[in-house]
């Protein structure tokens, strides 16, 4: 009988990347061939489980595009993005679990689009899309509440109907998206609409996963922030819509208590901004606090 068992087996493997000369990808390397291998032994893989495994893989990289990449969708629903998520902000506030005065950051999500226009204070980035106006404003500070002028918020959202404008069109327009620059007081302020809950694409190889399982495929509503100061960790994070359908079964686990915020209701009228509405509309408040980098 052959003396080629599966603990050979793993060594081998490991041994095989033991020369890799960059020491962080040898780490990597070893890690991965470690639990993967332990992995398929804990639930005894078969060859029929494996081919199917590869298979959905192969499926994932096919649906896949720039406005599609349906890899960081699955990376959302098995929950990896958050951990990384948290592993980072950890690593920036030099604490073993995260705890930190900044605001929890959250996942970025597939929808981002670099290149959204610098606009004054005030602007309604969601004009001409379909949802319930609403106003912003917070502040900006460091974690030990000082103001930070000139920080930048990059900001976008799906509409009122929970699509985002890269679901729109194969070429599309930016909408609900906007970068803004805080006031000398670290103010910010700015139109949209109230977000919507709204299903993660499901018509690919992450929603069959996801009907497998018996798992929702829905977002509660939320806005997306990225803001940034010189200085300062950048933090990408939401502002949740509180009492949002799905608040509690986020399918992306990105939703964090403290990035909850009640949206007040308003009859039509003028708004604290002088702005005329003819319609009702809500109003959020949110302040971000953003870490120092690490000296």
């Amino acid at each position: 009988m052959s003396e080629y068992n599966q603990d050979r087996l793993t060594q081998d493997v490991v041994d095989s990347v033991a020369n890799t000369p960059e020491p962080r990808l040898r780490e990597l390397m070893t890690a991965l061939v470690k639990h993967i291998h332990a992995y398929a032994r804990e639930v005894d893989l078969t060859p029929e489980e494996w081919l199917a495994g590869l298979k959905f893989l192969n499926a994932t990289g096919q649906i896949s595009t720039e406005k599609r990449p349906e890899f960081i969708l699955l990376s959302d629903t098995l929950g990896l993005s958050m951990m990384v998520v948290s592993l980072a902000q950890a690593r920036a506030s030099g604490t073993a679990k995260g705890a930190t005065e900044a605001t929890e950051a959250t996942v970025e999500g597939p929808f981002y689009w670099p290149g959204a226009p610098d606009l004054p204070l005030g602007t309604d980035i969601g004009a001409g899309v379909p949802g319930e106006p609403t106003y912003y404003t917070g502040r900006v500070t460091d974690v030990d509440g000082r103001p930070l002028a000139g920080a930048l918020l990059d900001v976008w959202s799906g509409d009122g109907n929970g699509k985002y404008d890269v679901q729109l069109s194969a070429e599309p327009t930016m909408k609900a998206r906007g970068r803004f620059r805080t006031d000398a007081e670290g103010g910010y302020r700015f139109w949209s609409i109230r977000p919507a809950y709204y299903p993660i694409p499901d018509d690919g190889p992450v929603g069959e996963m996801l009907r497998a399982t018996d798992r929702s495929i829905y977002r509660p509503g939320h806005i997306h922030m990225q803001v940034s100061a010189p200085g300062h960790v950048m933090l990408t994070t939401h502002v949740f819509v509180a009492g949002s359908p799905y608040i509690d079964n986020d399918a992306v686990f990105g939703k964090r208590d403290s990035l909850v915020v009640d949206f007040a209701t308003h009859p039509p009228g003028k708004a604290a901004d002088g702005r005329e509405l003819r319609v009702p509309y809500h109003s959020a408040s949110f302040d971000f606090r953003l870490a120092p980098v690490p000296a």
